[in-house]
């Protein structure tokens, strides 16, 4: 990278960030507060309103609301200026994406178009294909569609079958296979398409819809999501130009897995804004509906749901913009942002991105799943947006990789890293475990000031992290990727101090900039989600110990992470209250 003092994915295990270093909504221009009402109010004034119609997939509806959103510019973000786009930094891209959700199928619709249906383009298409593509994808006059997925390939993106072959005068490739759960295939005219040459290399191509042989099946009957297109997609003898490959022939999964990056951290966006919009139904019907002669705001059982669902996504939301900021800043560094130079500053933030589709989508399962418990019979009733918000959420887990797969993926970065010298993970893993082996300091540590406690705790949550990472790494060596269930559990512990970490820089900076006062709910959900973590990290923690030592040795392991463990717990009983007292006070969603 060409700036040597940019913050190195990863390196908040070893390093202590502080929340001047953090971009939070709370630093959002006035500028990029317009894309987030633009986007709010296109939803609400035009999505909404025809809910119906794209549920029950009225033809034409769901295609005029994305040229309508084309022309208010909600699908230009990530296009640069010169093929009809906005070229906007990708703090404002995932604002916009925060604020699309409200319709469940069509926020998918949105999504898959503007991230895995015209990236591909932006950063590795050719003049020419970005010249003739771009501009429609920009401007909603043509949907675009990412046809990866195979029948026996999910997961695995390497083993799909599809097969491309060089034409004998190499004008064309000739591609067959089928493909399936491709999001928008129904009414899209470009098609983003993998493939083997030879069936050995790795390639992506881009396609229109109408080229002969592409051939789209019926759409799928889904769980959630019902108003969304997707449907499979069947290539007999497909002529594809040769000018047509996107990248290198063999190098598609640099595209695959790179775009995949830049999807997580706006998922984790379009979660967050999807976890403030189902909290605001939770929140006005429990204003509203009354039981034993109460409002159910007045019962402190439901303003625990509806506090711990504001905790939750303020702090999902603190971390989603912390990565986000920290990719804007190498790419400013870069002065490349839709070049080589800009998909290696969103790579170097990889396990930050598989975190914060993680977070997301399971604060927005939480979340959604405690709504429809405010509602209680209501909520399972398809006249309530919590049923339907219920069930388009669960797909939230699987889109972008699955959250196993990014379990795997994010220890298994940090541990590459590491072993390429990036980060000195094994060096402050060593140290560590010296320091906790050795007589324990009862020397008293100055007071932090403000969540003097939380920012101990994450002190210790990232401790935490490298002592059981050391284990693991001393037992199983070179072998420790093969270690699914270790790896999970690893995963979790470098999902709760990333998490913690966040929100407590965001409440300190928030707190700094209008006053403690003023800044209760945040400093209050800061101190929720650092407890919640640090209890969840304990018992992550003994079980991956508890499998890789035994007797004595285990014994003494666990001993040193008590000694992390200990801290004096946060009434969280009142912090919830404190929270919820904003909340029902407010009417609305206010930190």
């Amino acid at each position: 990278m060409s700036d040597p003092t940019f913050v190195r994915g990863g390196s908040f295990l070893v390093r202590q960030s502080t929340p001047d270093e953090i971009f939070t909504p709370e630093d959002f221009s006035q500028e990029q507060r317009m894309y987030a009402k633009t986007a709010r109010d296109f939803v609400d004034n035009e999505v909404l309103p025809l809910s119906d119609e794209i549920e029950s997939k009225q033809p034409g509806v769901t295609e005029r609301l994305m040229q309508k959103a084309g022309e208010l510019g909600l699908l230009m973000a990530d296009v640069p200026e010169e093929y009809g786009g906005l070229g906007l930094d990708k703090a404002s891209s995932a604002i916009i994406a925060e604020n699309m959700p409200g319709q469940g199928s069509f926020s998918v619709t949105f999504g898959a178009h503007t991230g895995i249906g015209t990236l591909p383009l932006v950063y590795y298409g050719t003049e020419l294909t970005k010249q003739r593509f771009l501009p429609g994808l920009a401007d909603g006059t043509a949907i675009g569609c990412y046809c990866l997925t195979e029948p026996t390939a999910g997961s695995d993106a390497m083993g799909i079958r599809s097969k491309a072959t060089l034409s004998e005068d190499g004008t064309h490739y000739i591609l067959n296979g089928s493909k399936m759960w491709i999001t928008n295939a129904g009414f899209a005219k470009t098609f983003i398409v993998f493939a083997k040459v030879d069936g050995q290399q790795f390639t992506c191509f881009v396609l229109d819809r109408d080229t002969p042989g592409l051939i789209v099946g019926p759409e799928e009957h889904k769980l959630g999501i019902v108003g969304s297109s997707t449907a499979s997609v069947t290539l007999e003898d497909v002529k594809v130009p040769a000018d047509q490959v996107l990248g290198e022939v063999g190098k598609g999964h640099k595209i695959a897995f790179n775009i995949l990056n830049i999807g997580r951290f706006k998922l984790g966006a379009g979660t967050v804004g999807a976890c403030k919009q189902t909290f605001e139904h939770a929140l006005t019907y429990a204003l509203e509906r009354k039981q034993f002669g109460k409002h159910l705001t007045e019962f402190g059982a439901i303003r625990e749901k509806l506090a711990e669902m504001v905790a939750r996504t303020y702090a999902a939301e603190a971390a989603v913009y912390r990565t986000v900021g920290m990719i804007d800043q190498l790419l400013a560094s870069t002065g490349d942002l839709h070049g080589e130079a800009a998909l290696q500053a969103i790579e170097e933030y990889s396990v930050e991105c598989a975190v914060v589709k993680i977070l997301g989508s399971e604060t927005l399962d939480y979340v959604v799943d405690e709504t429809v418990q405010v509602y209680g019979g209501y909520g399972y009733s398809a006249e309530y947006p919590a049923e339907r918000a219920y069930r388009d959420s669960r797909i939230n887990r699987i889109f972008e990789g699955t959250n196993e797969i990014n379990r795997l993926l994010a220890p298994g970065m940090l541990l590459r890293k590491a072993m390429k010298g990036e980060l000195p993970l094994f060096q402050a893993a060593k140290a560590l475990q010296e320091e906790l082996m050795g007589i324990p300091s009862f020397d008293m540590e100055g007071d932090l000031g403000l969540l003097a406690a939380e920012q101990k705790i994450v002190q210790n949550l990232k401790k935490m992290c490298l002592f059981v990472a050391g284990v693991a790494a001393q037992k199983h060596g070179a072998a420790l990727g093969e270690q699914q269930p270790l790896l999970m559990r690893l995963a979790d512990l470098i999902l709760a101090a990333y998490t913690a970490e966040s929100v407590v820089l965001r409440a300190l900076k928030d707190a700094a900039k209008r006053g403690e006062d003023s800044a209760i709910v945040p400093i209050a959900a800061a101190r929720l989600e650092c407890e919640r973590a640090m209890s969840n990290a304990e018992g992550f923690a003994r079980e991956a110990l508890a499998n890789l030592e035994q007797g004595d040795t285990l014994t003494t392991l666990l001993a040193a992470l008590r000694r992390l463990g200990r801290r004096t717990p946060a009434d969280a009983i009142t912090l919830r209250e404190t929270i919820a007292d904003r909340m029902v006070e407010m009417e609305r969603w206010v930190v």
